[in-house]
């Protein structure tokens, strides 16, 4: 943990986990309070899990959560009184530790100097100063706002880039690998707040007991390309018309191109009850990265049992996944001969066990070994872990719907996914609230000079990070064309990848461009992605880890290329 005392009672840290609370109260701690919101990260605890940590070691727990760069002078006011009211020493945090030391400086404003209070988060290496008018307006009585969002700060220019990149992640990181690749000398800047980056793609193996955790995470500074700045901040809001990102702290970035690619938001409170019980009582997923390793937990000790795998309406981060995990805890299951004492549901929102239809027939051959029930138009809607019991909407065929419970010993939840916030609500959204962009060319629909790749597009490709490497290639050639400095046009064909791990050993490896059509890598002499492959499952294991933090992330684009108009 980076803690650091603002005042005699009060510290500021970045997101903490359940596992710190037996040491933050050895340290002295009396309270911590929560300033972040659930599901902002895929490395989150909830705050849930956090409160029922501190209560066990003796803490107090408060929640007060704010948007990243959206702290308002109500929320800084209700702050002050929690630090009073509550037992201290309080440490407070959130993702960076930034808002929980906005808040703190906005609720000393009105009998605090707002230099030395700038002075005192500036030794802290938090830089505050686009607070200044607040605080000044604060300390002259001005009345506390009492909206979400704050008064407009007087713009501080943090810096100018000729690209701008809102994104640290598969997306992120490889299009700027490749824009260097083909230009060296370009000024480039990636916005993100988080300090560790991670191949997700791996979690699936994490959770069937095949890697390690730890393998998949680096830290984010060891992956960003050398001569790219990194600035470590959430984004607040978008101005097109003045080429300009507003980031916490109140903070403007100009920028002449700009690419944008923050993932999307897993929204663990759609289904209710959820979050108050996830990484106990049988519930996991593994679309957090803390919980992977609890679903293979999980799996080694059910020797009989219910066992229930979600997934949600669409779009979501790699359709396939859910599904992956369920057929490698099958697999498991059969291999310690208990397969038969167990009962498989895959409840799935759709109506359909794979898009592409060319992959089904292999798919089913393993539903019927592992002899899992299909449950389509099967939504998850409410979770009771203590009970054990889940709450589903199932649709009919003709269209009416009914409520089903159903008991579990284990269930692996895929949360609904959607854009992040400062998406949604931002001018590049579409009427849904993904951005806006030609399914070709990743140009955005309204701004010639914004493009967007990964997850959180509009495009209808699989969210893959298979599809990112592609893409990156694509946005980083009509990025400098825009610039000037290429010609021609890119063009994305919609391809996709999803490996399906139907065995420990095997694997389904799924091609697929724009509208569902089979788009093999390789000769189906070598892999033939209709049918289980020991090929593809070494692929997964041994070539595709390192060619994503060797060749992806380094802007080497082999079997990537962008086809050209």
């Amino acid at each position: 943990m980076d803690i650091k005392q603002l005042s005699p009672t009060l510290s500021v840290t970045p997101q903490v986990t359940a596992h710190d609370m037996a040491e933050l109260a050895a340290a002295g701690f009396k309270t911590v309070i929560c300033n972040r919101p659930d599901g902002e990260g895929p490395d989150q605890p909830t705050f849930v899990e956090i409160e029922q940590a501190a209560a066990a070691a003796g803490l107090k727990a408060a929640y007060l959560p704010a948007d990243s760069g959206k702290v308002s002078d109500e929320q800084g006011a209700a702050f002050g009184q929690l630090t009073e009211t509550l037992p201290g020493p309080v440490l407070a945090y959130c993702r960076t530790g930034t808002r929980s030391a906005t808040m703190w400086a906005l609720s000393q404003a009105p009998h605090t100097d707002a230099a030395t209070l700038l002075h005192t988060t500036e030794q802290a290496g938090f830089d505050l100063k686009g607070l200044a008018p607040r605080m000044a307006n604060l300390a002259a009585g001005v009345p506390v706002a009492t909206t979400d969002a704050p008064p407009a700060p007087r713009e501080v220019i943090e810096s100018s880039h000729q690209v701008l990149i809102i994104g640290g992640g598969a997306a992120g990181i490889s299009v700027a690998s490749s824009l260097l690749a083909r230009h060296p000398n370009l000024d480039i800047a990636i916005v993100d707040p988080a300090t560790t980056h991670y191949y997700q793609p791996g979690w699936t193996m994490v959770g069937g007991g095949i890697f390690d955790a730890s393998t998949t995470a680096r830290s984010m500074a060891s992956v960003v390309p050398a001569g790219v700045q990194l600035i470590q901040a959430a984004v607040v809001s978008f101005e097109p018309e003045r080429n300009a990102v507003t980031v916490e702290g109140c903070r403007t970035l100009h920028y002449r191109q700009l690419i944008v690619c923050p993932g999307l938001k897993l929204n663990w409170d759609g289904v209710e009850g959820l979050t108050q019980t996830l990484g106990k009582n049988g519930v996991t997923s593994n679309y957090r990265y803390d919980l992977a390793p609890y679903t293979w937990e999980l799996v080694q000790k059910l020797k009989g049992g219910k066992a229930i795998f979600t997934q949600p309406p669409m779009p979501i981060k790699c359709a396939g996944a859910p599904q992956k995990a369920m057929y490698l805890s099958a697999d498991h299951w059969r291999s310690e001969g208990v397969l038969d004492k167990m009962d498989i549901d895959f409840c799935n929102a759709g109506g359909v066990l794979f898009g592409v239809a060319a992959y089904v027939p292999a798919l089913m051959e393993y539903v019927q070994t592992y002899g899992i029930n299909l449950r389509f138009n099967r939504n998850l809607t409410s979770i009771d872990g203590e009970a054990k019991t889940a709450t589903f909407k199932q649709t009919n065929a003709d269209g009416t719907t009914e409520v089903v419970v159903q008991a579990f010993d284990m269930i692996h939840v895929v949360p609904p996914q959607t854009a992040p916030d400062f998406i949604r609500q931002s001018p590049l959204a579409d009427a849904a609230g993904w951005i806006d962009i030609d399914p070709a060319t990743m140009r955005h629909k309204t701004y010639d000079n914004i493009h967007a790749l990964g997850d959180a597009g509009n495009t209808t490709n699989a969210k893959t990070a298979a599809a990112a490497r592609k893409q990156a290639p694509v946005v980083a050639h009509n990025v400098l064309v825009a610039l000037g400095k290429l010609k021609g046009e890119a063009q994305y064909d919609g391809y996709g990848s999803c490996p399906l791990t139907v065995e420990r050993g095997k694997i389904v490896l799924a091609e697929f461009l724009y509208g569902g059509k089979v788009a093999p890598s390789f000769p189906k002499w070598l892999i033939d992605g209709t049918k289980p492959s020991a090929l593809a499952w070494y692929l997964k294991e041994r070539i595709l880890p390192p060619l994503y933090w060797n060749a992806m992330l380094k802007g080497r684009e082999w079997l990537a290329g962008p086809s050209m108009k």
